[in-house]
This record gives C-alpha cells, structure tokens and sequence, in this order.
C-alpha cells in the first residue's frame, strides 16, 4: 500500500505529502487495497479505520486519482480534501460548519481549476446544492473524501462533522472520511452502520497479497541496499519481508521504517542474520514505537491521562507473550471493555492488532484476540534474540494465544478520570519540542528552531497559525524548509 521512502535519505513522507507523479511512483497496491479503493470510488458514504501509517491517506488519494478531473473518461468528480486545519480544530457550531464550507470551496475550485462555486456559501444546504449543480453540469457523480476527519481525544466538533457527512449525501453527492480507532462519539444523528459503509484497515496476514506485498516494497525501496545478495544466509527475502511485515502489524510506515533499521544494523555484513533482524526490532522498539506514545500524549486533550494505564498495559502483555514466544494473546472481553481507552491508545500507535471480537477462552468465558508488535516482543525473549525456531513460528502464524481473565493484572488495573474540556497540550509546547529526537525523527535542527525564535514564534500554535507567505518571509526560509516547518508541525499537532 504505502511505502514512502527514497533510498538515497531515508526520508519517511506521509502519503499526502507526495507530488502527484511521485505518488505513484513509490506505492505499490494488493488486491485487497484495490477492492478498497473500488469501494471509495463506489456511490455511498463510507468510514476508512485505521491505525496511524496504516495507508488510510493513500487509499483515498489514490482513489481520487482514479476520478475526475484527473481521469476524464471516469463518471465521477473525485475531490480529496485533508482537514488537517488547526481552526476547524477549535471551532464547533455554526463557526465549524462556515470554515468546513470555504474549504471545501477552495478545494473544489483548486482541483477543477476553475472557479465552480461561488465563496459567499455558510450553510451546508447551500453547499449541496452547488455541488449538486456541479455534478449535474458535468454529468458525474461527485465523491468527496475527508482525510483525517476523526481523531481520539478530539470529539468536541465531530457532532457537526458526521452531520454535515450524512447531510451532504444525497443522490450525486457522496462522502468518505478516515478515522482512527478509538472514535466513538459520532453525534445523535448519524448511526455509524446504518449511515455508512466501515471499512477496517487491518491488513489479513493470511492474505497471499501480505508477503508479496512487503516484498515488493522491499525490492522498490531498497533495491540497492537490500539487494538479494543480502538474503543468501539464514532467511530468503521473502520471508524476511513477511517477518518485518507481521512484526509491525501490516502498518507500512512502521515496515519502512524497519528497513531502514535493518540496513544499519547489518552495517558492513554480507548477509542478514537473525541477529541483524533482532537488533533492528529492538532499536524500533526503542527508538520509535515507545517514543510514539511521549508524541501522541499531549494530542489525546481529555484521553492524556490514559497513556500512563496503556504503558502498563503494553508491558505487561509483551512480557507474558515474549516469555512464551507468542504473538497474539486473548483477553476477557470485560476486561477489554473497561480498559477500551487505553487499548484503543495501544491500536492507534501499532503496538497490537484486533483480529477478533470474541472467542472462546480456556480459562471460561469469551475474549477478543490480539496480535502484538513482534519488535516490543523481541526485547522481552529469552537473551532478547530471534532464533530460528522462533522465527518459523511466527511465520507459520501457528498460535497458542497467551490468556488474561479475571485473575490476571489487568482485572485489577484502575484508570484514571478523563479530563472533560481539556485542549490540547501540545499547542502550548514550545517550539525547541520540535527539535529532531526520537520523537520526532525529522524534527528541526537548532538554527531552524533560532531562526523561528528570533522572530518570536515561541509555541508550536505560533508556528501553526502562520500562513505559508509569513513562513517565507523569515530569513534564511525557502521552500524545502517552509515544507519542513509544515510537516514537523503537522507531525506535532495531528495523530
């Protein structure tokens, strides 16, 4: 699905910040993404789900690239629209649905290229009607796709959202939109699965695309330093792309990623080894999945005080399922209830996976299965080493789900109270929080951060709330860093 590396920096992009013709370039789509895609383009609203770097952006680009004006032959208008807006953010009522008006305006206007609608629009009934017209004119449909629509933690205006998503569609308008797990709260209005189509992100590891998929984006980004001379020792490139997969949960950003790691830990070796492999699911451990969950605290407003009970959660799962060499584990589906917050936390970063809603247990009673991130499982195995017994395990997908129940640690765990009407804190961190560590790997550099200091951009929100002409009139600004600014601060404020 999505593989956004160049091999000569290493340099990880989210789908939506490619240029159209690189876009295509670098992703490489299964059967399974492509029957997604069908889906998006189809007539009738639908909800993308998915963990954060699972591919829910490129799904839906590449779906609008498949539309109108793009494709002209192709009998729908595709309009891909991010609102990753820091003012739609804040605002709630008949403020948000003015500000979710004009954008969609502009990007309508921006991807047809020319002026379809006029701008004096406030209403949601108004803004129908001209897209009805647009559609009637042009003798489409229209399929309007809402990236980053639904965040964990950030639920004060989703009422307004999904009733404008349930308003908008009507017979030549239809609406998708990505959320991520952990979203409930979806207004009195919209039913989420009677309103529309739930697609779950969740890649099948038993799917013949999953391996073949990984490989490919193996050999297309990394040709030269994952070369098959690499993969002539223990484990084949095959295998080894489908272990690095399985190990980050399917999530493709993470799987780049482990590339990366696994070519600095093979550093001058001939070969990849099982120790090169564990090393490198050690370090992402390290320096990248735990990392995730110091980033995402400060964004989570009211669910903050949840990220403490998910590291204890997270430990306690990877500690019993690395002493049995497991992957996947079963817990108590009251349990699982109780403690969805901090789960729903754990999801989100790719630190585990629901494969399935209920089961049967042995120890009595019915539980939802996991599979956990094999790079976090690593550090807790025996010597903290991947052998080859281990390794086939894994690959073979056997399981012996390691079981928690009443009497198991997590029957006992208490949560904290959410903190009603906290914002976010992350706005309120100063701008020396987006130096380059691991918490944000492409972070900015100290003269970057003195330039913006010298100018008294001193928050994260001071640097959010200036327009790209304000970027560029500091000193020493061009273009590259004005897309560096922008993609650390977005990286900061949105999940």
């Amino acid at each position: 699905m999505e593989g956004d590396v160049y091999e000569d920096n290493s340099l990880v992009l989210a789908a939506e910040d490619f240029e159209v013709d690189q876009f295509e370039t670098f992703h490489f789509f299964t059967s399974q993404d492509k029957r997604c895609i069908s889906k998006l383009r189809a007539h009738g609203p639908v909800l993308l789900k998915g963990a954060r770097g699972c591919g829910k952006s490129a799904l839906m680009i590449k779906a609008s690239l498949g539309l109108y004006p793009r494709e002209h032959e192709s009998s729908a208008i595709g309009i891909y629209i991010s609102l990753r807006h820091l003012d739609l953010l804040r605002a709630s009522g008949p403020e948000y649905i003015e500000l979710f008006c004009k954008l969609v305006v502009r990007e309508v206007n921006k991807q047809l290229e020319r002026d379809e609608i006029i701008n004096n629009i406030h209403t949601i009934t108004d803004l129908q009607s001209e897209l009805t017209l647009i559609a009637a004119k042009n003798e489409k449909r229209m399929v309007l796709m809402f990236d980053d629509a639904a965040h964990i933690g950030r639920e004060t205006n989703l009422n307004e959202f999904f009733d404008i998503f349930r308003t908008l569609s009507n017979n030549s308008i239809s609406c998708k939109a990505s959320i991520y797990p952990g979203v409930t709260k979806f207004g009195t209005r919209f039913d989420v699965y009677n309103d529309a189509t739930v697609i779950d992100v969740n890649r099948s590891e038993n799917s013949e695309d999953f391996a073949r998929l990984f490989e490919e984006v193996l050999k297309l980004r990394f040709r030269n330093s994952l070369d098959d001379a690499k993969f002539e020792g223990v484990i084949n490139k095959k295998d080894t792309s489908k272990l690095l997969g399985l190990a980050v949960l399917g999530n493709m950003r993470a799987f780049i990623y482990t590339c990366n790691q696994l070519i600095t830990s093979l550093g001058n070796s001939s070969v990849v080894s099982y120790t090169h492999i564990s090393e490198a699911f050690k370090q992402l451990s390290q320096n990248y999945f735990w990392p995730l969950l110091e980033e995402i605290e400060p964004k989570l407003g009211m669910y903050q005080p949840m990220v403490s009970p998910a590291v204890e959660i997270s430990q306690i799962l990877f500690e019993k399922a690395g002493e049995k060499c497991e992957r996947s584990v079963l817990i108590l589906r009251e349990i699982v209830q109780r403690l969805s917050k901090p789960i729903e936390i754990l999801e989100y970063v790719g630190f585990i996976a629901r494969k399935e809603v209920s089961r049967v247990m042995k120890s009595r009673g019915r539980g939802t299965r996991f599979v956990l991130n094999l790079c976090n499982i690593t550090e807790y195995l025996e010597h903290g080493r991947l052998n080859s017994t281990t390794v086939s395990k894994w690959l073979s997908l056997a399981e012996n789900s390691v079981e928690f129940h009443k009497g198991s640690e997590f029957y006992k765990l208490e949560l904290p109270d959410p903190l009603e009407g906290h914002d976010l804190s992350i706005l309120e961190k100063e701008i020396n929080s987006l130096k380059k560590s691991n918490v944000y790997p492409y972070g900015l550099t100290d003269s970057k951060i003195q330039i913006l200091l010298d100018n008294g951009i001193q928050t994260i929100e001071d640097l959010a709330m200036k327009t790209d002409d304000e970027i560029l009139a500091l000193p020493q600004v061009g273009i590259e860093t004005l897309k560096r600014f922008r993609s650390t601060v977005n990286q900061a404020i949105w999940m």
